[in-house]
């Protein structure tokens, strides 16, 4: 597909389901946390993720030829996905799906306002600002009902720093010569980098292993084939047709979407706030994806 300067519906289908899968992931990674060590668990996934799109890109006939001109910002990229999975993963066993989930998501707001100044085409305008704003509030009020005895400082300072990373690889992606390579290549870089990082630390945060139970490789076999090397493909596949800031602010959806996921699968309470954040978290994106009239 060619690329677009505004979203359509197939990307907006396609991102509503993303930012779905990308909740129930929070989900899983909270339950394997009780079999494996966060890091370790972190490092296992991306050692897992390169051997899928090894196979992936050979079926498919992928060259894993990089241009020299590239290596730089892959591995930049890299590195900011070990450091965004270690805080990520050591934020989820600290704290409540929810409540990292908010902080790790206002990741589209650092990307919309670095964007506007280092992105072609991705200038803030008065509407994409009120987006933003309705956007983030909604998720703020879906989360204000919470227990305080499972806030942890130091899990939101390490959610908060995951969203700068993340963004951080959005950036690398869009603004070196990263992004004249293949997204399967892009992804290759990030889980070739970061397996050996993630596993070479994992030691210094605890026993890597804890009580494994079958629920626990299965939660870790899912994040390895559909988050870690199919899921991200696809994500980084949209990157490359819509603009960055449309598609990162879809990702506002998915802490709405994990307190769903939580009452559904963790037994959390959904208040009635969380309804009107959804409607406010819809208006916000419509805001940011509405196309400017000529």
């Amino acid at each position: 597909m060619e690329r677009k300067d505004h979203m359509d519906l197939f990307g907006a289908v396609a991102l509503i389901a993303f930012a779905l899968h990308l909740a129930f992931n929070q989900v899983v990674v909270k339950v394997t946390a009780g079999g494996f060590s966060p890091v370790f668990s972190a490092g296992l996934r991306s050692a897992g993720a390169v051997v899928v799109l090894l196979i992936w890109m050979k079926l498919r006939g992928v060259s894993l030829h990089i241009p020299r001109r590239a290596m730089l910002g892959g591995i930049l990229s890299g590195l900011f996905f070990a450091l965004e999975f270690t805080g990520l993963f050591l934020a989820l066993d600290m704290s409540t799906v929810s409540r990292v989930s908010v902080i790790f998501y206002t990741m589209p707001v650092w990307l919309a306002i670095i964007g506007h100044f280092v992105l072609p085409g991705e200038a803030l305008t008065q509407a994409k600002i009120l987006g933003l704003l309705m956007a983030v509030a909604g998720v703020v009020i879906a989360m204000l009902d919470r227990d305080a005895a499972h806030v942890s400082w130091t899990g939101d300072i390490l959610a908060l720093a995951s969203a700068f990373c993340w963004a951080g690889i959005v950036l690398c992606v869009r603004i070196t010569p990263l992004s004249e390579v293949p997204p399967a290549q892009q992804l290759l870089f990030q889980v070739f980098v970061s397996a050996p990082i993630l596993l070479l630390i994992a030691p210094l945060f605890g026993p890597l292993i804890r009580d494994i139970e079958p629920i626990h490789i299965a939660g870790l076999l899912f994040q390895i084939v559909a988050v870690a090397s199919l899921g991200f493909l696809a994500w980084f596949w949209l990157m490359t047709i819509y603009p960055a800031s449309s598609v990162a602010s879809f990702s506002f959806l998915s802490p709405v979407f994990s307190v769903i996921l939580g009452w559904l699968l963790l037994s959390e309470r959904v208040a009635l706030p969380v309804w009107g954040a959804l409607v406010l978290v819809a208006a916000g994106i419509y805001l940011i994806n509405r196309k400017p009239r000529a």
